[in-house]
């Protein structure tokens, strides 16, 4: 029987007293429930305990059962394709079992561990193992080969191994003797610890995009494979509906979304709409390449500040098998929101609007986990961090969001008047910035031409010309500006509306390839170039306006294929007819 009891309950903070040994972080189980908790404070004989389900019920005296190890969850096959909550228990199994509500003290394993999975052994008798050696593989899903690789603390020879076959994840597949005689069995799972980042052999440059087939993401504020990236923005500016986009459309290999403290609608919707979806690249269920994580704003406050943990944790786990991971977390907002809930009631010092002290840490904690690295076996892999941030108000002078720009090299802030406008993705292109860019040049050069770069910079130098003609406009009306100014505003209009805004819910339009976006940039530019040709020898701009072509260049990203690009030389025809039709009207 345990030593440890009950002394107080404050919400999901509980105090235990007597007995001895209670380490921080350890995972211990809390009333006659056993309700999953973990140690957050040590003062002398009291402990302090933040649980990640519900406290109701609970009562002094109740005992409290230490598992004498740190919160950790069970890594192995079966977590693509599943749906699990915060502290990594699968609800889909719950569901069978508890009914649509989570019952109090339901301890559920990640995994299916009597599911059979056909297994090939990589080593044999005698071999050398240490840290990142592959020792067995199996098919995950249609899309991912499950590799499993010898954890931290594993070192020594083969001794024992078992035949190639079906196996559950908890059947020791290969013994490792030491050289002092101790022995290691190794499972198609691993215990991993949640808030401890997982080993790599080096952390390497960011030297490429994740395309995300976003033109505004892509062209003008990409994110490097294994970067960060926050999205803040205020309620209804389409934070969700980016990630989603983000999610179902980005080249990297596994997604993990996370979806942290939001409202149960918006997590149905996304579960519902992830089953449905196809991959784009292989025409698989989305599902077969995805981890979801749910922990929705009713279910308990603590288990959503572990949740960005779990969520980390497994991204890393498949990063070291050398796959490309892109973790979307939703909101980092109702994350810090939990730490300052659970902070204020273990009674600590509160910082900046209630938030603890520690906030700016626990951020880069979370950040600092991204990074495109070489594995312990060799291989290169990357975790991308792409934040959704919810400022009251879209005010992003609160700590979170300014706490967030100091750990993350790329920043969408998202407008809330685009969004009223109907204008989506709503990042606001004047105060959206990526430090990626200048990294990514190379790749750029090599992978989708020459062009890229000066197109970029030409398209967003006329995006901030536009800005600041508009404020001129409001004092004195358009009419009165000279024709090339009048040619950067209109221009701009046809970047904003023509490329810059893009329609999730178009079939061709949902996702736009690298060397689509450059035709229509180069098109765009083609017709400026021209059309300042033009006004150099004193033909109005109103005259080229007429003939439509402004309004046809708008309306060709709904009509030319990504398969279809032959179909941009139709559209340089379209701008030279056009142009050369005013020139010699004007001869």
């Amino acid at each position: 029987m345990s030593q440890y009891v009950i002394k107080g309950v404050n919400g999901p903070v509980v105090t235990v007293v007597g007995g001895h040994g209670l380490a921080m972080m350890d995972m211990v189980h809390v009333g006659e429930e056993g309700l999953i908790g973990e140690v957050v404070g040590v003062n002398g004989g009291v402990t302090t305990v933040q649980v990640y389900e519900d406290t109701a019920g609970l009562a002094p005296g109740q005992r409290v059962e230490s598992t004498g190890a740190p919160m950790s969850v069970k890594l192995g096959p079966g977590l693509l394709s599943n749906i699990f909550d915060g502290i990594a228990r699968p609800l889909r199994v719950i569901e069978e079992k508890a009914g649509p509500f989570i019952t109090r003290g339901i301890n559920i394993s990640a995994l299916d561990e009597e599911k059979l999975w056909d297994t090939k052994i990589a080593l044999k008798v005698g071999d050398e193992v240490k840290p990142g050696t592959l020792y067995a593989t199996c098919r995950e899903t249609t899309l991912i080969t499950h590799r499993c690789l010898a954890p931290i603390g594993v070192t020594g020879k083969v001794t024992r191994v078992m035949p190639d076959g079906a196996y559950n994840v908890n059947k020791v597949l290969v013994e490792v003797t030491d050289e002092y005689g101790r022995m290691s069995g190794l499972k198609l799972s691993q215990e991993c610890r949640i808030r401890t980042p997982r080993p790599m052999a080096e952390r390497l440059p960011i030297d490429r995009p994740l395309i995300t087939g976003q033109r505004i993401i892509d062209t003008l504020f990409p994110i490097g494979k294994g970067g960060a990236a926050a999205i803040p923005g205020p309620f209804g500016a389409g934070k969700t509906m980016t990630q989603h986009q983000l999610a179902k459309w980005s080249d990297a290999d596994i997604i993990v979304y996370l979806g942290c403290g939001e409202r149960g609608n918006e997590m149905t919707q996304a579960l519902e709409e992830f089953s449905e979806l196809l991959d784009p690249k292989s025409h698989q269920p989305l599902m077969n390449r995805t981890i979801l994580i749910a922990n929705t704003s009713n279910m308990p406050v603590a288990a959503r500040e572990a949740s960005v943990y779990t969520g980390m944790t497994i991204a890393e786990y498949y990063r070291d098998m050398g796959y490309h991971v892109a973790l979307m977390a939703d909101s980092t907002s109702r994350w810090a929101e939990a730490l300052r809930e659970i902070s204020g009631r273990l009674e600590e010092m509160p910082a900046e609007e209630g938030f603890p002290a520690y906030l700016a840490s626990r951020l880069a904690e979370f950040y600092e986990r991204a990074g495109y690295v070489r594995t312990l076996e060799g291989k290169e892999g990357s975790v991308t961090v792409i934040g959704a941030v919810s400022p009251q108000g879209g005010d992003f002078s609160e700590p979170v969001t300014q706490n967030t720009k100091r750990y993350v090299r790329t920043f969408w802030g998202l407008d809330r008047a685009l969004a009223y406008a109907r204008h989506f993705p709503s990042i606001n292109w004047l105060t959206s910035y990526s430090e990626y860019a200048a990294d990514l040049k190379p790749w750029y050069d090599a992978n989708v031409g020459l062009d890229f770069v000066p197109c970029r910079i030409r398209i967003s130098n006329l995006l901030q010309e536009e800005a600041s003609l508009m404020e001129i406009v409001k004092l004195i009306g358009a009419d009165i500006l000279p024709e090339d100014q009048k040619l950067v505003i209109e221009t701009a209009k046809l970047i904003r509306v023509g490329f810059l805004q893009q329609n999730a819910y178009h079939e061709i339009d949902t996702y736009v390839p690298m060397g689509k976006q450059l035709k229509m940039m180069q098109l765009i530019l083609r017709l400026y170039d021209g059309a300042k040709h033009l006004i150099g020898r004193a033909i109005p701009l109103s005259q080229l306006k007429a003939t439509g072509i402004f309004d046809t260049l708008t309306k060709m990203k709904y009509e030319i294929a990504n398969d279809q690009l032959e179909k941009f030389s139709d559209y340089e025809r379209m701008v030279d007819e056009a142009l050369d039709k005013v020139e010699l009207a004007n001869r």
